[in-house]
Formats: structure tokens, C-alpha cells, sequence
């Protein structure tokens, strides 16, 4: 890992450095995407099978192959383990206990001229829930993407999700059960994208495409977008730690390889106080990477990204925090509530030695979609505010009509606008 200090006269640089990341689209993954896009809004089902054939090493040989309905994912949470329906209950449970109290309410207020205006909130009519299946399945990805929608009202909740060699992951589709999505197709890639987009004979156009994928559903994602909304297109996943030395140097260590075995473009960031506590931490990581099955990752994640920062006190380490904006972070510290009152930009903050990052990853109850990439300082994490949308009410009186119609009058005469100038002027006595 790299190691830096703040009180170097290069710091700023090696920050800058440390978080510089490749974003710029590669031009042949967008090619193969506008084209796979293209052919899908133009022969829909039997391109989506071709692709699927091709891309997943399948056998489909038709739509129907595609296809699960709620009484494949019922079977599928029947035959899991115990212990692991009891896991997708409990977090579901929590995940739909928070996002209930995100629920935005209509309003409405009258004016001093008999005017109503207010704000009518609806949910979206269906949306689609993009799930991995390819290195890895993410049950956790599920509940997170399905449960706000299904807190906000939406009617269909529609999952794709790819399925390699035609091998379906029971926990996923329990996981979808659990969370209520109406209706799962197993497929993936910027196909599925694009089916969700602009639909198929047999897959129905939604709303909103939430989840994450690899490059090239990102480069779908932002392909669509404004055909549909999208959550966003998330970069590789983060972590930054701030330790005052009073945690474990395990914990923080393990905490550290938690986000770093996503994949090798992860970052993980720990800032210290204490040199000593610094070097206690990367011991403990030394020690404890012989343990950990997907260790090249780790290695390569940590060696590609990761640093420990040498902090002179907390506010300067808080500060450091602002500046990377983290997906998430850790503030293993005394008094960590009073500490989160100095951070304006991170996408989840987990206070206090016992809250591990993992624990929100999975149950904790807020959702862990959440911004990369800095973009923690202009947006926020996946909500059920993301599956409602807002309508403006206005109702002007007969009375409020003569007064707004004047100053709607000179403004739009000022503009140049003759017919609403009209408009307004025909409503005034």
C-alpha cells in the first residue's frame, strides 16, 4: 500500500494521484454496446436469445427458456437452507424498515389569493433490477435494489439476471422472492439493458433501471439513459477508514480487505493518527492475508489503490474525508457521532469500532447502492425517493388569477411571448 503523510510537501499530489481513476468510456466496448442496443430495439425476443446463446453459453430456443415466474422463485426459497432463508428474511425486514421511513407524502397549501399549490408524489409504474451472475451472485444486490421499490408503491418490479451455462443461483431467486420482484428473465449484459429499455415482444418497456453490472452494462446504462432513468453508473467499489488507534488493528485490517476483494480497481484507504497504530494495522494485514481465499485480488487491489494516511489530529482527517467524498466510510473513533458532524461528503458513514462496513452491506437496514467516484458530493445513496417522482399541483383562484395574470402579463410581454401574454390577460376581469 501506498503510505502518505499529510505534512509532506507533496501530499496533495499524492492524493490527487492516489484517486485518479480511468474513467474515460472505452470506445470499443461502446461500439459493441450501441450495436447490441440497436439490435435489440430492432428484433427484440430473437436477438435477446441470440445474445443470450452467445454471451452466457446457453441453449435457449425460446423466450420462454427466459423466463421465471413467482412460483420458480417460491421453489427456489423452499430449497435453501434454513439458516439462509432466515438471513434474506431478517435483512429484508430491516432494508424495508428504513426505506418506509424515506417515503415522500403529497402536500398541498393554499395562498393568501385562494391559490392551491403543492406537490403530488407517485410511484413509478415498473422498473427494472439489474443483478450480477456472472463471477459472483449478490442476493444482497436484490433486496437493496428491489425493496425501496417495492416500499414506493411500484406494481412491477422487473429482474434480469444472467445466467452462465444455464446455472441459476436458488439464492438469488429466493432473494427476488423475498423482496417481491413480479417477474425475473435470465439474462445479462447491455441485451438485458436494452430489453429493459425499450422492450420486447415478450419483456415489457419499464421506468427505471437500477443495479450493477460490468463495463458493459454501465456503457448500456448511460447508453438508455433518457429513454428511462438509470441509479447511476457506479465505479469500482471504496472504503476510507479513519482509526484513532482505539479499534482492534484486525478489525480495521479485515474491514480494509472487505472492500479490496471486490476486485483489483477497489480502493481501500485507511488515515491514522498514529504512525505506531498504522503500522499495527498493516501487520495485522500481513498476517492475516494468508487467510483469505481471494488473496491475489486483495494483493493486487491494495498495491493498485489502497494507502494509509498519516493524520495529525481528526479534523484533518475528517477533511481528507470531504476531499475523497468515499463510498463508504468508517469512522472507528471515541464519539464517532460527533466526528460524523464534520463529514458533508460520503456516500454511507458507519460510526463506532463494532458497525464493519460488511454489516451495511448486507442488513443494517440502509441500502448499499451507493456513489463512487467522488460523486458523494452531489448525490446520494439508492432510496425509495428513486422510484417516486413528483408532480407540481397548481389550482389558481378566480381571485388569484387578476393578480398572477399581471405579473405573468408584463413578463411574458417581456418575452416577447405574445400568446401567453394573452393567455393569462383573457383571465383577468
Amino acid at each position: 500500500m501506498k503510505k502518505l503523510d499529510t505534512q509532506s510537501t507533496d501530499f496533495q499530489a499524492g492524493l490527487k494521484a492516489l484517486l485518479a481513476f480511468e474513467t474515460a468510456q472505452n470506445l470499443e466496448t461502446e461500439r459493441i454496446v450501441a450495436d447490441i442496443c440497436a439490435d435489440v430495439q430492432k428484433r427484440g425476443d430473437a436477438a435477446l436469445i441470440e445474445y443470450t446463446n452467445k454471451f452466457d453459453q446457453t441453449n435457449a430456443k425460446s423466450i420462454d427458456d427466459l423466463i421465471l415466474t413467482q412460483a420458480d422463485l417460491k421453489s427456489a426459497f423452499e430449497r435453501i437452507p434454513n439458516d439462509v432463508r432466515t438471513a434474506l428474511q431478517t435483512a429484508a425486514r430491516r432494508v424495508e424498515s428504513y426505506h418506509q421511513r424515506q417515503k415522500m407524502e403529497s402536500w398541498s397549501y393554499t395562498d393568501e389569493d385562494g391559490t392551491l399549490l403543492g406537490q403530488q408524489i407517485t410511484p413509478l409504474d415498473r422498473v427494472g433490477i439489474y443483478v450480477p451472475g456472472g463471477k459472483a451472485a449478490y442476493p444482497s444486490s436484490v433486496i437493496m435494489n428491489a425493496m425501496p421499490a417495492h416500499v414506493a408503491g411500484v406494481k412491477e418490479i422487473i429482474m434480469t439476471v444472467p445466467t452462465p451455462k444455464g446455472e441459476r443461483n436458488d439464492i438469488v431467486l429466493a432473494a427476488a422472492y423475498v423482496a417481491g420482484v413480479t417477474k425475473v428473465f435470465t439474462v445479462g449484459g447491455a441485451q438485458a439493458v436494452a430489453a429493459l429499455a425499450y422492450g420486447t415482444e415478450t419483456i415489457p418497456q419499464v421506468d427505471k433501471i437500477t443495479g450493477p453490472g460490468n463495463a458493459f452494462v454501465a456503457a448500456a446504462k448511460r447508453r438508455v439513459f433518457g429513454v428511462v432513468g438509470i441509479d447511476m453508473v457506479a465505479g469500482p467499489s471504496e472504503i476510507l477508514v479513519i482509526a484513532d488507534g482505539t479499534t482492534p488493528a484486525d478489525w480495521v485490517a479485515m474491514d480494509l480487505f472487505s472492500q479490496a476483494e471486490h476486485d483489483e480497481i477497489a480502493q481501500a484507504i485507511l488515515i491514522g493518527t498514529s504512525q505506531a497504530y498504522l503500522n499495527e494495522v498493516e501487520a495485522a494485514m500481513n498476517r492475516l492475508i494468508e487467510t483469505m481465499p481471494r488473496r491475489d485480488i486483495i494483493e493486487a487491489s491494495l498495491g493498485n489503490r489502497g494507502a494509509m494516511i498519516l493524520a495529525k489530529d481528526l479534523d484533518e482527517a475528517c477533511g481528507i474525508a470531504n476531499y475523497i467524498s468515499p463510498e463508504h466510510l468508517e469512522l472507528s473513533v471515541e464519539n464517532p457521532q460527533e466526528w460524523a458532524k464534520k463529514i458533508r461528503h460520503a456516500g454511507a458513514i458507519f460510526m463506532g469500532c463494532y458497525t464493519g462496513e460488511s454489516l451495511g452491506d448486507y442488513c443494517a437496514g440502509p441500502n448499499h447502492v451507493l456513489p463512487t467516484s467522488r460523486t458523494a458530493r452531489f448525490s446520494s445513496p439508492l432510496g425509495t425517493y428513486d422510484f417516486q417522482k413528483r408532480s407540481s399541483l397548481i389550482q389558481v383562484s378566480e381571485h388569484g388569477a387578476q393578480k398572477l395574470g399581471e405579473t405573468a402579463s408584463v413578463l411574458a410581454h417581456g418575452e416577447s411571448l405574445t400568446a401567453h401574454a394573452r393567455a393569462a390577460e383573457f383571465r383577468m376581469k
